[in-house]
């Protein structure tokens, strides 16, 4: 017996993130310190709009280019463009580059400065997320300019065959006046006839990009009566990239989910369901309280994209499964009783996470860098650390009506396993992001929240062999 699910339709974008398509990425571009954002094109062909912000005063020039993340494309970058300057803040840099076709792209970054060169590369998705509206204006506008340059043609080849080969001030003869009315009519159904096709063909190339448009995976989910949660992911149908058998791991699972309870969002689990069938996932539930749940599934494929699937399903009590290593879960107050000014959220064994928040207010399309530090009761930083699935920690940036979602990482929004694909300079891959040895107490994530509302924040670290969960809610002007 499988109990009835609730699919919501999603309407924004869900390639990467729901809600959240910019590219946000910290590294080190040889000794230098760049905070990156790629706001990618609606429409592709496009422009994306490239911000990058240095830590350091001593970089003196950064350039951007785009090229493909994988293939030859990745191999021949051409000429970079010179980002420029802020003059307000010359640690700030902005660029514009063309990417130029659907898929998979990366957008690397050069700084020069006192300290030498360096270099960094951002994965960076190229989806059309809606055909570009002619305005009425220019279009009327066209319009007339078409009708004037239909009239000069008929014009032109009437007068060649009237006027052409007569001596200059002779009158036409009334037989040359008749071929010239002949051709010109001949002509004017020829040159309509020219307009016409060109019009079919527009339309067809049209047709076709509008078939190429991002289509978001459709996901459904089925819970069993043994609480054993089934996932099944669609395919769209959608231009050649939409898969369900080229999955790759990222973080060393083939998905990503987060169940987080609606409306209230005061209970939020991280799982990892595995892979049945291509396209098909399962889990065993852990211990939860019958309700509604949002379910966002993150997967990435393997030419470097990544999609986030979603759904909203009604899920009984559950008495639960022992979690797997790298699941983890927590709980607060509801969204509704939000205190925005909170920086502290409690964890267990009088443990608590502080949000090392500035005294500004959040801005919608403002990138920063969220800081967080683990400390004991007393106020000291947590000892005992550990990585968590490679990364000192994770977060997840949700807005309470539940159509803003983004699964960030402390290298930024873009999936590790697309990082894995970015080549520098040397043909080395780029794994400046990845730790090997024991975190800090403290971790940081680069976002910039996409639009204005509520949102609250689940940051995830590791401790003494348990994943701990923090809590914290977020007013965006």
């Amino acid at each position: 017996m499988r109990l009835p699910v609730l699919l919501l339709a999603i309407s924004t974008v869900a390639f990467a993130h729901v809600g959240s398509p910019d590219v946000f990425y910290e590294g080190n571009a040889g000794p230098y310190r760049l905070l990156v954002v790629v706001r990618p094109p609606a429409v592709v062909p496009g422009v994306a709009e490239v911000e990058v912000r240095s830590t350091s005063p001593d970089v003196r020039v950064v350039r951007v280019v785009p090229l493909r993340l994988t293939g030859p494309g990745a191999q021949f970058a051409p000429t970079p463009d010179v980002a420029q300057q802020s003059a307000d803040d010359p640690q700030f840099y902005t660029g514009s580059i063309w990417l130029m076709g659907f898929g998979s792209w990366q957008v690397r970054v050069e700084a020069d400065g006192t300290q030498g060169r360096g270099e960094l590369a951002v994965p960076v998705p190229a989806m059309a997320l809606r055909t570009a509206k002619m305005q009425k204006s220019l279009g009327a506008g066209l319009l007339a300019l078409l009708a004037v340059l239909v009239m000069g043609m008929v014009s032109i080849v009437g007068a060649s065959v009237r006027e052409a080969q007569l001596e200059p001030g002779v009158a036409p003869p009334e037989r040359n006046r008749r071929r010239a009315a002949v051709v010109m009519a001949v002509t004017f159904v020829l040159v309509c006839l020219a307009v016409y096709l060109g019009g079919k063909w527009w339309d067809s190339e049209a047709t076709a990009y509008a078939n190429n448009i991002y289509q978001p995976i459709h996901m459904t989910a089925t819970v069993e009566t043994s609480g054993r949660l089934m996932l099944e992911l669609q395919d769209t149908g959608w231009f050649r990239f939409n898969k369900l058998d080229d999955l790759v791991p990222d973080h060393g699972h083939l998905m990503h989910l987060y169940v987080i309870s609606a409306p209230g969002m005061d209970r939020v689990w991280h799982l990892h369901p595995e892979e049945t069938m291509p396209g098909e996932f399962a889990i065993d539930l852990p211990a939860m309280p019958a309700g509604r749940y949002r379910l966002y599934a993150d997967i990435v494929h393997a030419d470097g994209i990544g999609e986030t699937g979603t759904t909203e399903v009604d899920i009984p009590a559950v008495a639960g499964s022992p979690p797997g290593p790298d699941d983890a879960g927590g709980s607060g107050l509801p969204i509704s009783r939000a205190d925005f000014n909170r920086t502290i959220s409690p964890l267990s064994d009088g443990y608590r996470m502080v949000w090392e928040r500035g005294a500004g207010p959040l801005r919608v399309k403002h990138a920063e860098l969220f800081r967080f530090r683990v400390e004991d009761a007393n106020g000291n930083p947590a000892g005992h650390m550990q990585l968590y699935m490679g990364m000192a920690g994770h977060a997840a940036f949700v807005r309470d009506d539940f159509q803003v979602f983004a699964h960030v990482h402390p290298s930024g929004s873009a999936p590790m396993a697309a990082l894995m694909m970015t080549r520098d300079s040397r043909g080395m891959h780029n794994m400046q992001s990845m730790r090997t040895d024991a975190p800090p107490a403290g971790v940081s994530f680069p976002y910039g929240f996409p639009q204005p509302g509520d949102y609250r924040i689940f940051v995830q670290v590791k401790r003494a062999g348990k994943v701990e969960t923090g809590m914290f809610d977020a007013r965006v002007e």
